[in-house]
């Protein structure tokens, strides 16, 4: 998982970088990467600590999801959302050897974590 403060911050970093440089700057492929790879019960582990009840992993029901998108989304767009996911489900999300460490040098620091995340956004439900 990436946070989403992570992404921006990378991509105005970026974009800075080539409003301020005196040259073309060649096109770059940044593999954008949280710190650690979760699988759906480890986030709905993480849930359970922070809300102090039950959160359970429901599966990976893509056909469902796609099922229950299709009533708020064009057909077309909930079958490429099941089929991304049945890939995400096939094969994970894992990082790279580098792309940790990578993103860590683009933000001067490690990137957050999703425990920290989903701190952040408990803290603003809660605000």
């Amino acid at each position: 998982m990436v946070d989403v403060r992570d992404i921006a911050e990378i991509a105005a970093t970026a974009l800075l970088r080539r409003e301020h440089s005196s040259v073309p700057l060649p096109g770059e492929t940044i593999n954008l990467v949280g710190p650690e790879a979760l699988p759906g019960p480890g986030i709905a582990g993480i849930w359970s600590r922070l809300l102090g009840k039950p959160v359970t992993y429901a599966g990976s029901d893509t056909a469902s999801f796609e099922a229950r998108l299709a009533h708020h989304a064009p057909g077309w767009m909930a079958m490429d959302m099941r089929l991304m996911l049945d890939r995400f489900c096939a094969d994970g999300m894992a990082a790279r050897p580098g792309d940790v460490e990578r993103m860590t040098e683009l933000l001067g620091r490690k990137p957050i974590s999703y425990a920290d995340f989903a701190m952040a956004t408990l803290a603003g439900w809660r605000a």
